[in-house]
């Protein structure tokens, strides 16, 4: 996450780059769908979290930049919903992972399974006792869809999955997967300095999502975790062979 390198950056484009998507949907009369977040409740106090829960945000925090980017990012779409009659939906996907992620990118399953693969421990912000709830890609997109295609005119739907995973519970499983899979040993797993603000609770209600788009997540973590990372050890054998080419 670049929070503390591009913090004015992230709230322009959250912004900026809503206003603007807004003013072209209500010239052309168009349909919009704004990718919001889990992070909209920082630090929830409840669990799991419902769509009518205000959130526990720190708005001068080293996350604030990207939470409240979110916040106001809702608030421009149900202006512009209310001002111009326009159909807009917004879906708060919680941890959507998959192929198509940069290892480098600072989330934590793209970031585990990098280390893992190039033989380094697995890194761990604070204690480990904090949670996700991680949903396949293939699954986010179908909510997605669901939601853009559906007479859906209320406020925002959480789209994720609602089985809760500790941090190092997530560890333990990509490390032994990795090993499993390349048939290296087991790297370790390390611990740092917990990030300020970081949520130690992450789990969705879906119910809403349920009633309303008759959509649920269907992609088994162990399935989509060896999905992704088969995916990494693509991308990093097709690096090491441009890199010998090069050398050649």
């Amino acid at each position: 996450m670049q929070f503390a390198q591009d913090p004015i950056a992230i709230l322009e484009t959250c912004f900026l780059g809503t206003r603007n998507a807004l003013e072209a949907a209500r010239q052309w009369k168009a349909k919009l769908l704004l990718a919001s977040t889990s992070e909209i409740y920082g630090d929830a106090l409840q669990c799991p979290q419902t769509e009518d829960y205000f959130g526990n945000v720190n708005p001068f925090g080293p996350r604030s930049c990207y939470d409240e980017g979110k916040r106001v990012a809702e608030a421009l779409v149900f202006a512009y919903k209310h001002e111009h009659s326009l159909d807009l939906k917004v879906a708060r996907i919680f941890n959507a992972y998959g192929p198509g992620m940069r290892g480098t990118d600072g989330r934590v399953i793209s970031s585990f399974i990098s280390r893992a693969l190039r033989g380094e421990d697995v890194l761990i912000n604070g204690s480990g006792d904090a949670t996700r709830s991680f949903q396949y890609v293939a699954d986010c997109v179908s909510g997605l869809r669901a939601l853009m295609e559906s007479a859906w005119n209320g406020g925002p739907i959480n789209l994720g999955c609602e089985a809760e995973m500790s941090i190092n519970d997530l560890a333990r499983v990509v490390v032994r997967r990795v090993a499993s899979m390349t048939g290296n040993r087991e790297v370790g797993i390390q611990y740092k300095e917990a990030m300020a603000d970081d949520p130690m609770r992450r789990r969705p209600d879906c119910s809403l999502a349920r009633r309303a788009l008759s959509w649920t997540p269907k992609v088994e973590f162990s399935d989509g975790l060896d999905e992704t990372i088969a995916w990494h050890m693509q991308k990093m054998s097709v690096g090491l062979k441009k890199s010998v080419e090069v050398a050649q």
